[in-house]
């Protein structure tokens, strides 16, 4: 595939992510132009849990698993995500550790990172990025804080 291919199709994987909604089709490619794919293996960690975070993942082939849990014996797997989903996104906000392990369980996954400093120098100079994005990030946040209150079981 050209170089050109990956960008377009990157493009049109970001057009359907929450978090870029809004975004005109040059802002999306400013935010693929500060992408870069990584391929990862079956079972290979992509981060663990406690770790620095400095970056967003975006997949775009295969699929992860999301694990809570310090210890591998009691650590439970909260949920999979795949093509389009996103992971790590609180990298780009606060300098947190990473709350849940993220594991590669499919072969030849390929999944775009965006790293912190580079989404913030593309925020500078571009401000309505950075404001559709935190505003989208900010409405998820809000979506899940709500659910979690609404579930008696998330208590």
């Amino acid at each position: 595939m050209s170089p050109e291919g990956t960008e377009v199709e990157l493009i049109e994987l970001l057009k359907g992510v929450e978090l870029f909604a809004g975004l005109s089709d040059a802002q999306l490619r400013r935010l693929a132009a500060i992408s870069r794919p990584v391929r990862y293996k079956d079972s290979e960690i992509i981060f663990a849990q406690g770790d620095e975070g400095d970056q967003l993942y975006i997949i775009r082939e295969g699929q992860v698993e999301v694990t809570i849990g310090d210890d591998p014996e009691t650590a439970r797997s909260a949920v999979y995500l795949g093509r389009g989903q996103i992971f790590g996104e609180m990298a780009l906000i606060d300098y947190g550790k990473r709350s849940a392990t993220i594991r590669c369980v499919s072969n030849d996954a390929i999944i775009d990172t965006i790293k912190r400093e580079d989404f913030n120098q593309l925020c500078a100079a571009d401000t309505a990025i950075g404001y559709m994005v935190m505003r989208n990030l900010a409405s998820d946040i809000s979506f899940k804080l709500r659910h979690r209150n609404l579930n008696p079981a998330s208590s």
